[in-house]
């Protein structure tokens, strides 16, 4: 079965950036549609790309999808409601505080944690208010609430007073403050969530084992929460069309013991099987080809327009060493390969005989995989992120959490399970390291997002005007904040995939940091088809469709790129 089998009248597709959320949701969509019965397809990622696969202009109101009777879609803007909210919260308060102050408020809600509940309020108006939605047979969700956000709805304390008059240093109570009013909606989309005769959640994920990591434990929070109807959907699996092509061989062989070695709380969960397709799912076309794969037939790859490839990482790790010391950060989603580019930037360095610091926060210490040899000079930290949170975790339970009742404890509580609460904590610990960078290299494996720093950054400010005392803000985190905007002693290498999402998610991480004054030294394009070599006729077709995101990388995202390509 290439598609999940979908009877309820509600799903939710959810998964890691670059798994194919989008690509599986409308397939399941338009062969309900061509079915007969009539579809809502609703999109709540700030990054969507679902006008392009649609091949029809959205907007935020059902949308007739050119061609197909029954299919509609939507486009929800969490961004623009974000806006609208951080304003009504912070608006009052305009001309009343000092511009330090004011500047500290918005950029609490300026974060993922803030768009994430902001989508929440509005694809519950769609979930939660049956009207909405009258006269369609289903409703389908491309990208899920993640079960933090859940947890969050489901506290009653989340409802009390408790949300606007705390400020004990955690980071989703300021976004949660602006939705109060809405009780009861968020109670019936959480009971619809969980209601297995009303909704199916459909994990997708790649057959690889970061993605089937991020599935399970995507698994295991909704289970926590009561929500059982769960499907997994594999997209993207490879069988080699070319006995002995050397990529097409690897590959194969990689996703086979990824899906043997999967998580065991995924292996009992009916399972779709979608196979990698050589091209792009642009299109009801394209989308078919997902619906049927075994139908479609392999084209001889067109040349399309000629193409100059960029340099591979040398040119890039020479001009950095020029340098003699300083600070690398690669950046970007997961399943891009940050790891592989800082462990590779980091060998290479210390080759050339400079000192340097490779310093991972992945809890599952990759980077030490990464390194296979002892190269002298290279030195391996690991900062643990669940150290870190705990002891931020108890910096602010001990400060904050004193005065409150059992209510309010449970949601500070709940909040500093939040993402961008782990954020703050592992930057606290990269201050730690940074500081080695005045007279060496040191490489950071997954870095802060700009609104990370402009939150330690704003609250800097709020504490110097207002509550005249800098004793919440460690003082490597204070000398840390304009080193990381010094081109000169910092370069943040942004890393992603030429694919259409890894692209658009590395564009607004760009965006973010432009926030925070950061200018990004060099993209990365990784694991590139079109440079590998193969020969394969399923992998060199896919290798064509990487030209137009590699042109976009080069002419308008990236001042310099590295492309490198994808190796056995």
């Amino acid at each position: 079965m290439a598609l999940p089998d979908l009877v309820t009248r509600y799903a939710f597709f959810t998964g890691k950036g670059g798994v194919g959320k989008t690509s599986l949701s409308c397939a399941t969509g338009l062969a309900l549609a061509e079915a007969g019965r009539k579809v809502l397809i609703v999109s709540t990622d700030p990054a969507s790309n679902l006008d392009e696969v649609l091949d029809t202009e959205l907007s935020s109101t059902p949308t007739p999808i050119r061609g197909i009777d029954k299919l509609f879609a939507l486009n929800i803007d969490p961004e623009a409601a974000a806006q609208d909210y951080k304003e009504r919260m912070v608006g009052p308060y305009r001309g009343v505080l000092p511009p330090a102050a004011i500047a500290s408020m918005e950029e609490q809600f300026s974060g993922a944690c803030t768009v994430e509940i902001a989508a929440f309020d509005e694809f519950a108006k769609l979930l939660g208010g049956p009207s909405a939605t009258k006269g369609f047979d289903h409703v389908i969700f491309d990208t899920a609430p993640t079960g933090h956000t859940l947890r969050l709805l489901t506290l009653p304390s989340a409802w009390s007073e408790f949300i606007s008059s705390s400020s004990g240093g955690a980071s989703c109570l300021g976004p949660l403050a602006g939705l109060e009013k809405q009780k009861a909606l968020y109670a019936a989309t959480v009971d619809h969530l969980s209601n297995p005769k009303m909704t199916t959640v459909i994990l997708v994920s790649r057959p690889e084992g970061s993605a089937l990591r991020e599935a399970e434990r995507t698994r295991g929070e909704l289970a926590e929460l009561g929500v059982t109807n769960l499907r997994l959907a594999l997209n993207g699996i490879i069988v080699a069309k070319t006995l002995g092509d050397a990529i097409a061989d690897a590959m194969t062989v990689r996703g086979q013991a990824a899906i043997a070695h999967m998580p065991e709380g995924l292996t009992g969960l009916p399972r779709s099987d979608t196979p990698f397709l050589p091209r792009g799912t642009t299109g009801l076309g394209a989308l078919r080809n997902l619906i049927s794969p075994k139908s479609m037939a392999l084209h001889q790859p067109l040349p399309g327009a000629p193409i100059e490839l960029p340099p591979g990482l040398d040119a890039l790790i020479d001009d950095i060493a020029l340098q003699g010391h300083g600070v690398i950060m690669t950046m970007g989603k997961g399943g891009v390969g940050k790891t592989t580019i800082a462990a590779t930037i980091a060998m290479s360095l210390a080759r050339l005989g400079h000192q340097v610091t490779l310093s991972t926060t992945d809890p599952a210490a990759h980077v030490f995989q990464a390194v296979k040899e002892h190269v002298p000079g290279l030195d391996i930290a690991r900062i643990d992120p669940e150290r870190e949170v705990a002891n931020y975790r108890d910096e602010v339970l001990a400060k904050a959490g004193s005065g409150l009742d059992a209510a309010g404890l449970a949601m500070l509580e709940e909040d500093l399970r939040s993402p961008c609460t782990e954020e703050i904590a592992v930057f606290r610990a990269f201050a730690r390291t940074v500081d080695e960078g005045k007279d060496r290299f040191v490489v950071l494996d997954t870095a802060p997002t700009g609104h990370t720093i402009l939150l330690l950054d704003a609250a800097e400010s709020y504490h110097r005007e207002v509550l005249r005392t800098q004793a919440d803000m460690p003082e490597a985190v204070r000398s840390l904040l304009p080193r990381l905007r010094d081109p000169n002693f910092t370069k943040t290498i942004i890393v992603t995939l030429a694919e259409a999402t890894p692209v658009h998610e590395a564009e607004r991480l760009q965006q973010d940091l432009a926030r925070a004054g950061i200018t990004p030294y060099a993209w990365t394009i990784n694991q590139s088809l079109l440079a590998s070599g193969t020969k394969d006729p399923l992998l060199a077709e896919r290798g064509q469709y990487e030209k137009p995101f590699i042109r976009r990388v080069i002419e308008e995202l990236a001042s310099r790129t590295a492309l490198i390509a994808w190796r056995q």
